[in-house]
């Protein structure tokens, strides 16, 4: 009996350690462990054994199945770090790979960079919902109900859980008004946020876009100060070989109001002499009446502009569409 449990021992090690994968080596533990395996029949055997043999049959056969279990475990140790080793030879020498750290999209990079240079001349940033009424969107704007900009192809409507027409922003002059009829002069405040328009996509308009408006109401304020003001935003933002240009225009909320144009290296670049970049003018007298201002004891001026033709002129961005692709190997130059 000795030497045939022996045996059994020798060929079941000899299994175990010759096994190249977990399968194999598997298949050999049922084979010599399982219940019909030729190790477990031995321990069957046990009782055709005569007393007298039985304890050191007995003795043998608990000796062979540790020194099975343990090679068996061993075995599968060696195995299965063989299997979690790379197939291929890893070279040491080559440079270690960091975790990648997300950014800021651009679009959000410029904001940011805009209301910094605000904050240089003491302007907060004020922010509102972006469904809003028509009151503070249009009405209290100086935008009569047959404004252009109030036809519902220029403007989405929503329903809303009140009786007064719900709209999505078509701009952040709402905030303005807004902060007007929270609090009294002096104000000097900043509105980035996103804004909708009933615009086709194409490279230069989308349906949904940022702007940043400017807003700021004391005595005596003039359209010096209003050109004063941009000049500086804009030659921190593009650089001081920037040129800035007013021409005349109608906004229904500003009186006068001009388009302001600005001309520098990277429009040359365009092909172009001049660009038009943002708009502007003095508060119109009726919208300070609106929100309970004295028209004849303030006076204020408001400009805004997008910040994508900001983000597009800094980094040379042809279509504006690639901002909002999501696109990481656009995202990841910036």
């Amino acid at each position: 009996m000795g030497m045939e449990i022996e045996n059994v021992k020798q060929a079941a090690l000899a299994e175990f350690n010759t096994a190249q994968e977990l399968k194999a080596l598997d298949q050999a533990k049922v084979d010599y462990l399982g219940s019909h395996g030729k190790f477990t029949a031995l321990l069957k055997s046990l009782g055709t054994l005569s007393k007298e043999e039985r304890p050191a049959a007995g003795k043998l056969i608990n000796q062979a199945k540790v020194e099975l279990e343990a090679a068996l475990a061993g075995r599968r140790e060696e195995l299965e770090l063989r299997a979690a080793m790379p197939r291929e030879a890893t070279d040491f020498t080559l440079p270690g790979r960091r975790r990648s750290i997300g950014k800021l999209h651009p679009l959000t990079q410029v904001t940011e960079d805009i209301v910094r240079v605000f904050r240089k001349i003491g302007f907060v940033v004020a922010d509102g919902p972006e469904i809003e009424d028509e009151w503070h969107c249009f009405d209290a704007l100086n935008t009569p109900a047959d404004h252009p900009a109030r036809d519902t192809q220029d403007t989405f409507y929503v329903d809303g859980p009140t009786t007064t027409r719900q709209l999505l922003r078509t701009h952040t002059s709402s905030v303005q008004i807004r902060v007007m009829e929270k609090q009294q002069p002096p104000i000097r405040i900043i509105a980035p946020g996103r804004v909708y328009r009933r615009d086709n996509a194409d490279a230069t308009h989308n349906p949904t876009f940022q702007q940043i408006e400017g807003l700021y109401v004391d005595k005596g304020v003039t359209v010096g100060d209003l050109k004063g003001t941009v000049e500086f935003v804009f030659k921190q933002l593009l650089g001081d070989d920037v040129k800035i240009r007013f021409r005349p225009h109608y906004f229904s909320y500003t009186e006068p109001s001009f388009e302001i144009d600005f001309s520098s290296a990277l429009v040359k670049k365009m092909g172009k002499d001049w660009l038009e970049i943002a708009g502007c003018g003095m508060v119109h007298p009726q919208v300070f009446e609106n929100v309970g201002y004295d028209s004849e004891a303030w006076s204020g001026w408001a400009f805004g502009f997008g910040i994508e033709r900001i983000a597009m002129i800094r980094y040379g961005i042809n279509d504006i569409r690639l901002f909002y692709e999501n696109n990481l190997r656009f995202l990841q130059q910036f």
